[in-house]
Order: structure tokens, then C-alpha cells, then sequence
């Protein structure tokens, strides 16, 4: 570090990316990409006007968005990422007390942005099984955000769980973060209309196939979006560039390939889960597109050096009640077979 880093920053702990293998051979589960294409029309799409800047609002991708959930065009706002979004979310709706709630195992960038952005970290445990306790979210004066699905665990809160503490904060904005909804959770979107207070955030990265497009958009009440849309233009007007806006609007056209893609992933995890549940696993009930598993006969860590051994990738947390779980992505059929014949040969050599 250099003698010039700003002091506030000088004990920032970054987050930390999943592997990104730059050779081939690796199966990669450690990240929660899609194992499939984007749709056709993705693939089609020509780099016309490259040489000028991209609409900075967005207008024809947040018409598409409006008209596939059913909202009004000044409910929405598309960024860089669903990371970026939540980063404009994180400096935008800082209460008087400059406090945000969360759980305590959750999506690793929460604390990164808190400490990046002067915010006081309440967090919140989840219960012994894992799950979000909604009551421990009702009236806790902050600022408040939740994956739902929940990462790293995968479960899911119910929409009547949601809506209460929506109701339970309302002199705070409840930030629900939805990358992953769309492999089995209900989503808050049908909320918005009835609450000023609630914002949702979803990613194309995920169930539409573009995590390397950087693709995300937040919905709410249009006072809440015009809020973030102050922080973009104090950062980056042009910040979703010409090529991914396409990307975007051509797999939204696809609906039927998506359905597709969500069903195949969903249904593998599901056979995944059961498969390592007969090898002896412990595998939480996920709404996501991978699951929390903890292997018999050996610890999490070594579960995760025994499988990048075989070149294959998955994510180990070294945390007090997450060391002896790994997060494993689902990936098609031919790599979730390599993953069990991996994790057979593995606990067969414990014996």
C-alpha cells in the first residue's frame, strides 16, 4: 500500500471474487454462473454505434423491463451490475443513524460497502437452521437489505415474510436483493405499488446467462429510483454500455429459452441434492442456483482441496459456522456427474 492511500481506507478488506481459472479443464462451481449460452438473439447481435456513448438512461432496455414486470418506466433504473445498484443503494439511503442491517452469513459485498461507505454494520444472525427470522427485521431502525434467496445457505424467506418487514420498517427502506429468484423463490415485485419503502434489486448474470455483460436493475417506488439515479450522475451517467443494453433487451425477448434454462438448472440441482444426500450430505433446501453442502468423513476446507485436486471448483467459507460447508453452483448435467464421481472417489479414499 502506498503512503498516498486515503486513511479511511487503508484497512478496507475487499471482497473477495470466486477463482477465475485462466487455462481450460476446470469445471467451474464456485461462482454461480449460468452453465448455459445466452439466448440465441445475444449471440446475433451486431456492435453498431460503438463509436458513440449509450443512451444514459437506458430508455429502450427500462421499457422492455417495464413491460415484462408490469411496472411504469420511472419504477426502474439499470446499472452496471447489480453490484453497482446496490453500491448507489448503500450511499443513497443512509438514515440518520448511517446504518444498515443484514444477516450475518449473506452476500459478501455488504460489509465491503458498508466499511467502503461509512456505514454502521448491524448484523443479524440467522437462525440455528439457517434461515432469516423475519421478526428480527421488524422496527430495527436501519436501513435494511436481504438476499432473498439468501447466500451463501440458498433459502428463502416467503413473500407474506417479506411484505411484514416492509411493513415493520416504515420510515426505512428495505433493500431485497433478488439475484437469484428466478431458480424457485417468490419475488417482492408485486409489493412495490403498495410500498414506498421498498426497493428490488435483480441481476441478468444469473438465470438470463450475462454475468460477463454486467447487467443489473433496481425497482421501486419512483422517488427511491430518482434517488439512485442522483448517485449514478454524480458517478457514471454512462455506466450500462451500448453492447450489453442489447444483450439485455434480446434475452428478455427470449422468454421461452429462459423458462428453459431456470427449469434445466433447477432440476439438476434438485437431482444434485439428492444424489449427495445419499453419500452421506448435508444439503440445505435451496431456492437458488446452487446449494450449501456439508460432506460426511472430512471438513469442508479439505472437501474443497480434494475437489481442486480433480479441477474442479467449488467455494469453501472459513468462517466459524460455514468452515465445514462448501457452495457448490450447479452446472449442467455432464459437470454435476464429474462432481459425483469426484465426491465418491473422495470419500471412498476417507475410508
Amino acid at each position: 500500500m502506498s503512503r498516498f492511500m486515503n486513511p479511511d481506507y487503508r484497512n478496507l478488506s475487499p471482497y473477495v471474487p470466486g477463482d477465475q481459472p485462466q487455462r481450460e479443464g476446470w469445471i467451474k462451481l464456485n461462482t454461480n454462473e449460468s452453465p448455459y449460452p445466452p439466448a440465441q438473439g445475444v449471440l446475433d447481435i451486431q456492435a453498431d454505434h460503438m463509436n458513440l456513448y449509450p443512451d444514459p438512461e437506458s430508455r429502450s432496455l427500462v421499457q422492455a423491463l417495464a413491460e415484462n414486470y408490469n411496472l411504469e418506466e420511472d419504477q426502474i433504473i439499470v446499472g452496471n451490475g447489480s453490484d453497482e445498484l446496490l453500491a448507489f443503494a448503500f450511499m443513497a439511503f443512509q438514515n440518520t443513524d448511517r446504518s444498515f442491517a443484514f444477516p450475518d452469513l449473506t452476500y459478501g459485498f455488504y460489509p465491503v460497502y458498508s466499511q467502503l461507505f461509512g456505514v454502521k454494520a448491524k448484523t443479524i444472525p440467522l437462525a440455528q437452521d439457517w434461515t432469516i427470522n423475519y421478526l428480527d427485521y421488524i422496527d430495527v431502525g436501519s436501513t435494511i437489505v436481504i438476499p432473498n434467496p439468501n447466500a451463501p445457505t440458498g433459502l428463502a424467506l416467503s413473500i407474506r415474510e417479506i411484505e411484514k418487514i416492509v411493513k415493520g420498517n416504515k420510515n426505512n427502506v428495505v433493500i431485497i436483493d433478488e439475484a437469484y429468484i428466478d431458480f424457485g423463490g417468490v419475488s417482492a415485485i408485486s409489493l412495490i405499488d403498495e410500498y414506498q419503502n421498498l426497493l428490488v434489486v435483480q441481476t441478468f448474470s444469473k438465470s438470463r446467462s450475462l454475468a460477463g455483460a454486467r447487467i443489473g436493475f433496481a425497482m421501486g417506488n419512483c422517488q427511491l429510483i430518482e434517488d439512485l439515479k442522483a448517485i449514478k450522475y454524480s458517478f457514471n451517467p454512462y455506466n450500462l454500455n451500448s453492447w450489453s443494453e442489447a444483450a439485455a433487451l434480446a434475452a428478455l425477448k427470449d422468454e421461452k429459452y429462459f423458462v428453459e434454462c431456470c427449469n434445466k438448472t433447477i432440476e439438476i440441482r434438485e437431482s444434485t441434492s439428492q444424489n449427495l444426500k445419499t453419500l452421506g450430505f448435508e444439503i440445505l433446501d435451496s431456492r437458488a442456483n446452487f446449494i450449501f453442502a456439508k460432506p460426511p468423513a472430512l471438513s469442508g476446507e479439505e472437501y474443497y482441496q480434494k475437489l481442486r485436486e480433480e479441477k474442479i471448483l467449488v467455494r469453501h467459507f472459513a468462517g466459524k459456522r460455514t468452515k465445514d460447508f462448501v457452495r457448490i453452483s450447479i452446472g449442467d448435467e455432464k459437470e454435476m456427474e464429474s462432481l459425483l464421481k469426484a465426491t465418491k472417489k473422495i470419500l471412498e479414499n476417507q475410508r
